[in-house]
């Protein structure tokens, strides 16, 4: 681990970790923003417009089968920064992962305190009785997950043109606004309202730990360019 992180982590207990998909690539998960050749070929819209709550309404079919077999990666596992933070937690040091990410990885890896600003693909709902459902129900299903009701079920996942979990936003706010410490790692931090939870952040040490620059990087104690698994690995 880079000897001036492990400095700050070992002379704080109130570190609260905030990640995007770069966290997550590194177990195989790819970031759908990209829009590689895949998408093209297969899909006749961008990504965003395919997990948008409009194309869910208007396409539920469509939605499913891209969210299917482009939204959940159930083999993945955790990787060496979702260890490495659920020992940080275990140890007393680690408050709170807030997560940009829908896969579970960092529950997978132990850690408790998880407030995830997208849901989760394991948890879904129907949207007629409220019945909840795992992540296998969806994958089982053929065509539209229906509930015994009939409702459709919906995954907990916030698409585009959706608003945030107000309740998980506040107790994000109330921890990166307690922190002794922030450290931000796979984001470039461009989407908001998340990215803009970093302007909360009053403590002493502010990390970004992100393959590429980010617009944030003049307003950090410790900038590290490297990829957050390999940061982590001790």
């Amino acid at each position: 681990m880079n000897p001036e992180l492990k400095e700050i982590i070992s002379k704080s207990d109130n570190i609260v970790f905030f990640g995007g998909a770069g966290v997550s690539t590194e177990s195989g998960i790819p970031d759908f923003r990209s829009v590689d050749g895949l998408y093209s070929q297969k899909y006749k819209y961008p990504p965003e417009t395919m997990i948008s709550r409009s194309f869910f309404r208007s396409n539920p079919e469509e939605f499913f089968d891209f969210y299917i077999n482009k939204m959940i990666f159930l083999d993945a596992k955790p990787n060496s920064a979702h260890k490495k933070l659920a020992e940080l937690e275990k140890e007393g040091k680690l408050k709170a992962v807030i997560t940009q990410n829908i896969d579970g990885l960092h529950q997978a890896a132990g850690s408790r305190n998880v407030l995830e600003l997208h849901g989760s693909v394991h948890r879904n709902y129907c949207m007629k009785c409220g019945k909840f459902y795992d992540v296998n129900f969806i994958i089982a299903s053929k065509g539209i997950p229906r509930c015994s009701c009939g409702g459709i079920v919906k995954p907990d996942v916030v698409l585009y043109e959706e608003p945030l979990n107000s309740h998980v936003i506040g107790k994000a706010v109330d921890y990166i606004e307690q922190a002794d410490v922030l450290i931000v790692g796979g984001t470039s931090l461009v989407v908001y309202p998340a990215a803009g939870l970093i302007n909360y952040f009053r403590g002493s040490k502010l990390v970004l730990i992100n393959k590429t620059p980010t617009s944030m990087d003049r307003r950090a104690d410790l900038v590290i360019n490297d990829s957050i698994g390999k940061v982590f690995e001790d």
